[in-house]
């Protein structure tokens, strides 16, 4: 009876070898879940990955040296095809606007559901909220007027309005003031330098933020001085004629919000999928290199976008919002900006890459860090603090914008401007860096 038990375990033993995750005491490697990876996210166009030299493409006539060309590397990733406009940010403002209310009601967990199954084991059984339950198609929050229970509900958001004298009299608008996005990331340079140290701590790493995200829309008055352009400051955020304008009025700051708000909404909807956790790289603000490499089109040493030396094309006509001349905003065929997808498109599929707005990048300006740069990927980040210097929270500036001459439409020209301040003439897109080598094989 004993051999018979021996047996037995022996049997088990085997048979557990041969059909567990061992593989018969081979080494088959432990897989994350496979999934396509061939999905280009929407709005979005592919950037391969390639070498070219980058940096001036024209005589240095001024022999300013502030941007050598010089051979470089750039990995894969995806770029938005146009500027970010009134109505995708709006889509952010309105998610923290919604999200805030919720948590004023006092019972959240009306609004809520809970992802089912690995979903929920991967998100650690965390709630979202339920949109359908918020919007149009649900109870809607905003909702002032009716009886019972909806008129209760209307009234707990009383502290979102201005009021008092701040309020005009016989109106009742939204305190934009009170709109924050409350974020944390891990901050990869001070990990890289300090993470080996036994008595740091993985908090000491995390950089916590909360940032009021609504647009300056007084930055039409601000920006300039003896101009009529109150009708900008009251319409161009809001009214339906702008929604596919670029968003203006958002600073760096702002932008490095509005991605990571992105990249926690397409995780979300991921999630929900049951996709692994995450499937696709962080939406982020892009690289000065990256900016320039994208806006080349995969072409050599051109000047503009659309390949150049020009700035018209054949037929005499200019081929981007800028400013053409002295007193002269409207001979391109805007006098503001134009709607996100005016023009042609470069070889890449990208708009407006020089013109109509200039665009954050998530480089530090700091014209001595040329030289130190590597032959790959090449970047300086700095992320100032609220007491650093006003100097180290400059941030590169790239393409060009609406009330620009043409020379900062050059694909090497690069300017700045401070991480906190808000401009009528910036805006910005993401980039997204693709898994792997190259989609294409």
């Amino acid at each position: 009876m004993k051999k018979i038990y021996l047996l037995a375990i022996v049997g088990i033993t085997v048979m557990l070898a041969s059909c567990g995750h061992g593989g018969q005491g081979e080494l088959v490697g432990a897989y994350n879940r496979k999934f396509k990876n061939d999905r280009i996210p929407l709005g979005m166009v592919y950037i391969p990955p390639g070498h070219t030299p980058l940096g001036g493409s024209d005589e240095d006539i001024t022999f300013s040296q502030n941007g050598p060309s010089r051979m470089t590397t750039i990995s894969a990733f995806f770029m938005d095809q146009t500027e970010i406009s009134n109505a995708e940010y709006r889509q952010f403002t309105n998610w923290v606007r919604d999200s805030i209310a919720i948590v004023m009601m006092g019972n959240p967990q009306q609004f809520m559901v809970t992802p089912r199954g690995n979903a929920a084991a991967a998100v650690g059984g965390d709630k979202y909220i339920d949109w359908k339950k918020v919007g149009p198609n649900g109870v809607n929050i905003w909702r002032n007027k009716g009886r019972g229970a909806a008129a209760a509900q209307a009234s707990q958001l009383d502290g979102m309005y201005y009021s008092g004298l701040d309020a005009l009299p016989g109106k009742k608008e939204l305190d934009v003031r009170k709109f924050e996005y409350s974020y944390a990331e891990l901050n990869m340079e001070k990990a890289a330098i300090g993470h080996k140290d036994p008595n740091s701590k993985r908090q000491d790493y995390i950089d916590r933020y909360t940032i009021a995200i609504y647009p300056d829309t007084m930055v039409w008055k601000t920006d300039y001085s003896y101009s009529q352009n109150d009708p900008m400051v009251r319409g161009y955020y809001n009214h339906p004629s702008y929604d596919d304008y670029p968003v203006v009025g958002v600073s760096w700051e702002q932008a490095k919000a509005f991605s990571h708000w992105r990249t926690r909404l397409y995780d979300g909807v991921a999630t929900a999928r049951r996709l692994p956790v995450g499937s696709r790289s962080d939406y982020r603000l892009p690289a000065e290199t990256e900016f320039e490499y994208a806006a080349r089109g995969g072409n050599t040493k051109t000047k503009y976008p659309w390949g150049g030396p020009y700035i018209r094309n054949t037929k005499g006509c200019l081929q981007a919002n800028f400013k053409p001349g002295r007193g002269d905003y409207s001979s391109d065929g805007g006098i503001y900006t134009v709607g996100v997808r005016s023009y042609f498109p470069n070889d890449y599929g990208l708009y407006n890459m020089a013109g109509n707005v200039s665009e954050w990048t998530i480089t530090a300006y700091n014209k001595g860090a040329s030289p130190l740069l590597h032959d790959l990927n090449p970047n300086f980040t700095y992320d100032a603090g609220a007491n650093d210097s006003k100097y180290k929270k400059r941030k590169v500036v790239k393409g060009g914008s609406w009330k620009d001459t043409g020379y900062f439409l050059q694909n090497a020209v690069a300017t700045y401007e401070y991480q906190d301040t808000q401009r009528s003439y910036i805006g910005f897109r993401c980039v997204s860096s693709y898994p792997g080598t190259d989609l294409r094989h």
